[in-house]
């Protein structure tokens, strides 16, 4: 790979060093064509083309379904990942005094839904990190007999840290425990196949290291559990009579599709598809070794000018984010300096974060830490 004939496809170059991709990452030109294309369309036709629209949404399922390994009809869009918990949540058949595992450092999105749940009996036991690492000794020791789920992210997005999804599912598929994943910090750019690793339910919003728009993402459901979450957000579109609106037949979908309740974001994903469609042509083991490239450059240039390197860089633990203790300085005073120099970092926890992706380049970085 070319990696620097790949940054054409991306206009964010033109001005910014963009190292937050952990955050909210620029869309790809691919992207910004498809939607273009959408909105000229609705523009000058209306409606007239749906049919198309309609097929492209079925492509761009289709393409997910090869990005995890898994057939489409066990995806469903989503509006953000908040969205996709919310259905396991919402919708898992739970009973008073079950409990729900996740980790103390979660992103909010995936702590809310299950303290939601407090009115209903079930308890959360949030696990604590071991400095920058989550043990799944710990996972297990928290358990009992009315653990019902583990929810946990894919990569931690403070610290960066990589949880070992094949581990956690085998030992929650040996309880019969469910297993939930929040997959946002690393699916598109981290190996994921969920016919291998024993994921039960994923979530993932598109508009990070997918490159898409914010408001388009997905949700991934084990077609065995098809029928052990009550579904949430039914509408009209839930039904497998769906577009004979006269006739009111209350069938759900025989399958994820029975979660996409309304009208779907068709500009968010025609363009979330555009990205995908690039990132599958350059292939997610090509794209996990440029990041360990990129990541690892990063770490050698925190370490050499006196920097701490907090994130674990162990092997299958380490991630796109790196998470630096800066040798002097405030986190946030630096990113804002960062900024008007043009680049693009951010801060969590009280540390700096840098997120590069593929299309980044290792002058950039050298560039970065002369800033810094």
């Amino acid at each position: 790979m070319e990696w620097k004939e790949l940054r054409s496809s991306f206009p964010v170059t033109g001005k910014w060093a963009f190292f937050d991709h952990a955050a909210v990452a620029p869309i790809s030109g691919p992207a910004r064509q498809a939607m273009i294309e959408w909105a000229d369309d609705l523009a000058q036709n209306g409606d007239v083309n749906e049919r198309r629209w309609l097929a492209r949404i079925e492509e761009v399922r289709r393409l997910f379904g090869q990005l995890l390994h898994t057939e489409p009809q066990n995806i469903a869009f989503v509006k953000n990942t908040t969205e996709g918990i919310g259905f396991v949540a919402q919708g898992y058949p739970w009973r008073p005094g079950d409990n729900v595992i996740t980790a103390a450092e979660e992103y909010p999105s995936n702590i809310y839904p299950w303290l939601n749940l407090a009115s209903r009996g079930v308890e959360v036991r949030r696990i604590e990190s071991r400095y920058n690492r989550i043990e799944v000794d710990d996972i297990r020791q928290a358990a009992d007999d009315r653990t019902r789920l583990v929810s946990l992210s894919f990569v931690e997005f403070a610290s960066g840290f990589r949880n070992n999804l094949d581990q956690i599912g085998e030992w929650c598929r040996s309880r019969g425990i469910h297993f939930f994943v929040d997959a946002i910090q690393g699916l598109g750019v981290l190996p994921l196949d969920v016919s291998r690793t024993p994921i039960d339910f994923l979530a993932a919003d598109g508009h990070k290291w997918l490159l898409g728009p914010e408001g388009a993402g997905i949700f991934y459901i084990r077609p065995e559990l098809l029928d052990l979450l009550h579904p949430v957000g039914v509408g009209w579109n839930s039904v497998v009579g769906a577009r004979d609106f006269s006739k009111i037949d209350f069938h759900l979908k025989p399958h994820a599709g029975r979660w996409e309740g309304g009208s779907l974001n068709v500009a968010g994903i025609t363009a979330l598809g555009g990205s995908l469609e690039l990132l599958l042509r350059i292939g997610t083991d090509a794209i996990a070794r440029r990041l360990k490239e990129l990541t690892d450059l990063i770490c050698e240039e925190a370490r050499r000018r006196g920097h701490t390197v907090f994130s674990s860089r162990q092997e299958n633990e380490w991630s796109g984010i790196v998470s630096l203790i800066p040798k002097d300085g405030e986190p946030r005073a630096i990113v804002k300096r960062c900024f008007e120099k043009n680049f693009v970092i951010n801060h969590r926890a009280g540390r700096l974060r840098l997120s590069p992706h593929c299309y980044n380049t290792t002058d950039e970085i050298v560039a970065l830490f002369e800033i810094l």
